[in-house]
This record gives C-alpha cells, structure tokens and sequence, in this order.
C-alpha cells in the first residue's frame, strides 16, 4: 500500500539550513581568543624550548577544544539561552542549528582536538584539555549554573585551567608555577562575572539562573566582589617575585592592581544593581548595554578587568619573548 501524501511529509528528513558562520559562532569566538593567549603565555613561560611547529598545533587543538566546550555548552543551554537577551542570539537559542548537530559538532571537536594533542605533545596535556571540557560542559553547564550562587566561582575552574596546558604541552609537567597563572583567572573570574550581573540581573533572573545578584542581592554581590578583589590583586602580582615576572610585570600588575582595587572599592560603595533597568523591564533591545547611571561602576570594573587580565599576561609574554622576564 502505498503511503500517503502527508506520511511522506511527516517522513521526509528535515534539512538543516544553518550556515558555516553559525558553527563558528558554536566555538565562541571571543572566548577562545582569549583561551588561545592564556595558552599561548603558558607555553612561552614554560622553561625550555618548544618546536614552533608542535607549539602551533598545540596551540589550535586548545583552541579548538575550547570551542568544543563552548558548542557543548550551547547545546545544552539553547532553551535558557533563548530567554536571555545577551545569548538569544546565539545559533541554538535562535533555532539556526539544532541541538543534535551542535552537540555532534562539539563532541567530535573535543575527540580530534585531545587526540591530536596527546599525540603531538604529551597525554598530560591531552588529559587537561578532556577534563577542561567535560568540567565545563557537564559539571558547571549541568550541575552548577542553575543549582549554587557559586556557580561561577566553581565554574570558573574551565576558563583556567588554559596556562596550565600550555605549560604541559611544553614541559610535559605542570609545575606550581603554571597553577599560579590558574590561580589568577580563578579569582580574576568571579568579580568580572559578578559585576556584569550586577547590571543584567533581570536576565539570569528571567531564565532562572540563581547568579549572585539574583540569589542574595546587589549588595551582598558587591561585598564579595570587594572581598575577591582583595585576594585577587596579591596573587596577580605574585609572580613577579615567584621567578615568571620581571619589572615589566612588577609595574603592570601593580599599577593596575590599584586600579582594579579603586574600581571594586567604587563599586562597593555604589547602588549598582539595587534597582533594574526600567528599559531592562519592558524590553528594549539597547538595555543590555545602555548602561544606567547607577550601574556604571559595575560596567567600568567589567570592561577593567578584561584590560586587566590582556595587560598581565600580555607582560608575560612580552618578557618571555625579550628575555626581560625574571
């Protein structure tokens, strides 16, 4: 018997109709930019010398299985993404690829991209970027993020853990040293999350993810990002007198050390967050970054803390190329 008209229909395989842009959207871009040269640093401050060939294929599997993450990620958090402002756009929340296709996308980026690196450098290495991944896309994507205030802080393990693989892809060890440089984005992690949730909150709220502000309020979330900021600022100057840092280093890191404390003291003594955006409430596209008056400190410690961390590893990097480094 053959079937009908509206069987076939019902049938016939769905094609997808995203685009090569989409699936690069997937490996978030601008936070695999900044993996890349967290990574990178790694790799040059490591003792030794490492093959420029072997270091640039160490260096595009980290990239690549932090993208790997990030499609991860997506794919399971396309329907929360969806009701946030700052990630609707994004290619699963906006229904331009399909859960299945992005988590395939992931899982076989993750598999190239810690085979790859193993065999290239070393299995320690490899062994860091499979736990990197399945730490971000399992336990914080699944367990932390909508169960724990803390989630962030937790979670910010993932985002660190790149100077480290760097190092081990270059040495085969991971010394205290190369966790030193882990420690530093591990507390450089919740005072910039934090402050960006000061003035989004609305959105974690809308899709029910319990981030600081949501959970115990503005105030108590810029007391923590002071506390942080206290604990943070130390351990960023740390390596200037731990043998990775030089004068260039000792400047830098100090300079903008007190920046960064004058920034969260400012935050701290602000209203940042206590009252949502009135353009936030009704909607309007241009609240995510149309920062009101009560909000900017948080948006200035934001935008801060990303020049803050590029100028400390930046002046590692620069000291380990010109043989200036301690």
């Amino acid at each position: 018997m053959r079937p009908s008209p509206m069987t076939e229909v019902q049938t016939r395989p769905v094609l997808s109709t995203a685009q090569p842009e989409d699936f690069f959207q997937l490996l978030k871009p601008r936070v695999m930019s900044l993996v890349v040269f967290t990574a990178a640093t790694g790799l040059i401050v490591a003792p030794g010398s490492v093959n420029p060939l072997v270091a640039a294929i160490a260096i595009l599997c980290i990239a690549v299985g932090a993208g790997a993450a990030g499609a991860l990620n997506m794919a399971l958090e396309g329907e929360t993404d969806a009701l946030m402002r700052r990630t609707r756009g994004r290619p699963v929340a906006a229904g331009r690829v399909r859960k299945n296709d992005a988590m395939a996308f992931g899982v076989i980026l993750s598999l190239f991209s810690v085979m790859l690196l193993g065999m290239n450098t070393n299995w320690l290495a490899a062994g860091l970027l499979a736990m990197t991944i399945v730490y971000y896309a399992g336990f914080y994507t699944l367990l932390l993020k909508r169960r724990t205030p803390q989630n962030i802080v937790i979670g910010g393990a993932a985002g660190a853990f790149p100077p480290v693989i760097g190092w081990a892809a270059a040495t085969g060890h991971a010394p205290w040293q190369a966790w030193l440089l882990f420690l530093i984005i591990f507390l450089w992690t919740p005072p910039h999350s934090w402050a960006l949730a000061l003035y989004s909150a609305g959105d974690y709220a809308k899709a029910g993810i319990p981030m600081m502000p949501v959970a115990k309020g503005a105030k108590s979330t810029r007391l923590q990002i002071l506390l942080y900021t206290l604990v943070f600022v130390p351990v960023a100057i740390a390596p200037a007198f731990a043998g990775l840092g030089g004068i260039i280093y000792l400047v830098v890191s100090v300079a903008g050390g007190l920046g960064f404390l004058g920034l969260a003291v400012r935050l701290y003594r602000s209203r940042a967050g206590d009252e949502p955006d009135k353009a936030e409430a009704v909607g309007r596209e241009a609240a995510l970054y149309d920062v009101k008056v009560q909000a900017k400190p948080a948006r200035d410690l934001f935008a801060f803390s990303i020049l803050y961390l590029m100028a400390l590893f930046s002046a590692l990097l620069v000291e380990a190329l010109s043989g200036l480094g301690a």
